[in-house]
């Protein structure tokens, strides 16, 4: 994206005659080997200042990059004291999350004997008017890789999946839309769904440095048609009908990739558990409800 590369290079230029900055890191998805990029990918740009007070009072420095439309400013307190973060999304579409660091910090950050996560996904060093950065480690990219889990963490995951399919259920009995939406979404989807998912994936893969982005966002990219068609099938509008229905593709998805994983594993399926929640839903289902 041109207007992109266009404002990341007037930031560069301008920090290389700003006295008060240090250095200056590109983070995140830019220089992420792994990670997807396209013209709504984000500049994730991380400033070091000699004091960084000023720059945290005052965002007139962010309007020379062009027209702010939004932002979000979170102060160090958020972040345990390591730094600050302005979130710009500029009225030529290009959003730059800043960080905004103190030398003093910075070097507390580097002297750490892991690499913090946000620089373990990738960075490239852009300015360093002092070494600072002589000392970082290079990134292992381990913290977005998927790790196998152990029978304990694969267990506990489908035995909270049953029991809060209950909830849905419930929820739908009462037209409780919101909350049925909440706890499919939310719960069910984002909790159990994804990383049974995927695990799945990185199973088949041989559990070999994959990942598949936040929140799934490479799913498509490694899973056949056919299991895709039934995760689709997952998702639901506003219809009571049409949730019940996708509960119970909640429900299938879930025992067909949670007994392949238990076999592959040599774990244990609650096959016994699934059965009686099942039973559980359908009573539900047909119970009459004013």
């Amino acid at each position: 994206m041109k207007t992109r590369e266009e404002k990341l290079e007037q930031i560069i230029q301008w920090a290389e005659k700003n006295p008060d900055i240090r250095a200056i890191l590109l983070t995140s998805s830019l220089v992420n080997p792994y990670a997807p990029v396209d013209d709504f990918s984000d500049l994730d740009v991380e400033l070091v200042f000699e004091s960084r007070a000023a720059y945290e009072s005052d965002n007139s420095w962010i309007r020379l990059f062009g027209e702010p439309i939004s932002m979000i400013e979170e102060d160090d307190r958020v972040f345990e004291g390591k730094h600050a973060m302005k979130m710009v999304l500029y009225k030529d579409h290009v959003k730059v999350d800043f960080k905004l660091y103190q030398t003093t910090e910075f070097i507390q950050e580097i002297q750490k004997e892991t690499l913090p996560e946000d620089w373990d996904v990738g960075y490239k060093v852009l300015i360093d008017k002092d070494d600072l950065t002589k000392g970082l480690k290079p990134p292992t990219y381990q913290s977005i890789m998927i790790h196998k889990p152990s029978e304990e963490r694969f267990r506990q995951l489908l035995n909270d999946f049953w029991w809060d399919t209950t909830y849905v259920a419930k929820c739908l009995k009462r037209k409780d839309i919101f909350y049925a939406k909440f706890m499919s979404e939310n719960i069910l989807r984002t909790d159990y769904l994804v990383p049974l998912i995927e695990w799945y994936i990185a199973d088949a893969n041989n559990w070999n440095n994959i990942t598949t982005n936040k929140h799934g966002r490479l799913f498509r990219k490694y899973l056949p048609e056919n299991l895709w068609r039934k995760l689709e099938a997952t998702f639901s509008g506003n219809n009571i009908e049409e949730n019940w229905n996708a509960l119970f593709a909640f429900a299938d998805v879930v025992h067909e990739l949670g007994t392949s994983l238990a076999e592959k594993l040599s774990f244990t399926y609650p096959s016994q558990h699934e059965e009686d929640i099942r039973n559980y839903l359908n009573e539900v289902r047909s119970i009459p409800y004013s």
